[in-house]
């Protein structure tokens, strides 16, 4: 009886330690299967690369979807990223120890930027990537013609009256005059030359002829018609010539610029240096060759109908004398007279 008993404890501990050896044979086993696994995980990161993320928002913290962010390196080589619809970012293995220019931009706000520098195995985060709304700027385009300018001074000066009857259309009175184009010079000469006022004054400077006996017509109604005639053609010659043909050519300004400020003496000179010295349509003053010539134009042109007594260089250059001197005698009333009992016309 003992003999069984110490028989089956001999088997129970023999069977004991086989079955502890078996379990420590399995444990090394998968000691050894999760050394190579364990082996990798342990394994350091990428010390060459790192990782730049950040989130783009407006001024008032709203996420910026769509954004554009691009990251540039020292040798001009790019990556660009677009915002997701929270506004986040992130460049992956980006270059380490490099100096990055991050540039943010999106439509309707102002650029946003910032250098950055990732070291080995880093995310970097971009804080306060805020983009502020881009100013609206309203760009106002004021379409200035000089020409419907000149226009406009022009049919103010057509409306320019001496006691509200006479026309006066050539002085001007704007500070800041607009020249004259060719087409404006020749209206304006066309209406002063068939203005009725314009006959009335042939009639009434005919008048003063009669009276000084000249030209050498006969006296009486035929005399007085004969120097009518010969008024308005000189008239018109002059007007033509001095104030449209030669100003057109020439390129210079027939009418009588208004001084109206400074000394007596400073407007009167301006006055009597009207007839000799003239505006050009570039706006710099410079010899009038344009009254000059009107005038001899008119009266070279006079001696061939004028009486044989009238005629020659010498009548020639005293016609031209005399209608210089009332050139001056015009300027100085419309500068210390006329001006008084002038309508102006608006513009």
């Amino acid at each position: 009886m003992q003999n069984n008993t110490h028989a089956l404890s001999n088997r129970f501990w023999d069977r004991l330690l086989k079955l502890t050896q078996m379990l420590v044979l399995v444990a090394l086993g998968g000691v050894i299967v999760a050394l190579p696994v364990s082996a990798q995980s342990a394994e350091p990161p990428n010390t060459k690369t790192g990782r730049i993320l950040g989130t783009v928002v407006d001024t008032s913290d709203d996420p910026i979807p769509g954004a554009t962010v691009l990251l540039q390196g020292p040798t001009g080589d790019r990556l660009t990223v677009v915002t997701k619809d929270d506004g986040a970012f992130v460049f992956d293995q980006v270059p380490a120890e490099i100096a990055y220019q991050v540039t943010v931009s999106a439509e309707g706000f102002a650029d946003w930027s910032s250098s950055i520098t990732v070291e080995p195995g880093q995310d970097k985060t971009l804080a306060d990537v805020k983009l502020r709304i881009l100013a609206v700027q309203r760009a106002v385009t004021v379409s200035y013609s000089s020409k419907k300018v000149a226009v406009q001074q022009l049919k103010a000066e057509e409306q320019q009256r001496i006691l509200h009857f006479i026309p006066n259309p050539y002085v001007v009175y704007e500070p800041h005059p607009e020249p004259l184009t060719t087409k404006m010079k020749f209206e304006l000469a066309y209406k002063d030359l068939t203005h009725p006022v314009f006959f009335v004054r042939a009639a009434a400077w005919a008048g003063v002829q009669q009276a000084n006996d000249t030209p050498d017509y006969r006296q009486g109604a035929e005399g007085y018609g004969e120097r009518v005639g010969v008024g308005l053609a000189e008239a018109t010659t002059e007007g033509l010539f001095g104030n449209a043909i030669l100003p057109s050519l020439l390129h210079q300004d027939p009418r009588y610029f208004y001084q109206g400020t400074g000394t007596k003496w400073s407007r009167a000179r301006h006055a009597i240096l009207a007839p000799f010295i003239c505006k050009g349509d570039n706006g710099a003053w410079q010899p009038n060759y344009s009254t000059w010539g009107g005038g001899l134009v008119s009266s070279s042109i006079s001696m061939a109908y004028l009486p044989d007594s009238n005629r020659g260089p010498g009548h020639v250059f005293r016609n031209f004398g005399i209608g210089m001197s009332l050139h001056v005698v015009s300027s100085l009333a419309q500068e210390f007279i006329l001006d008084k009992f002038t309508s102006k016309g608006k513009h």
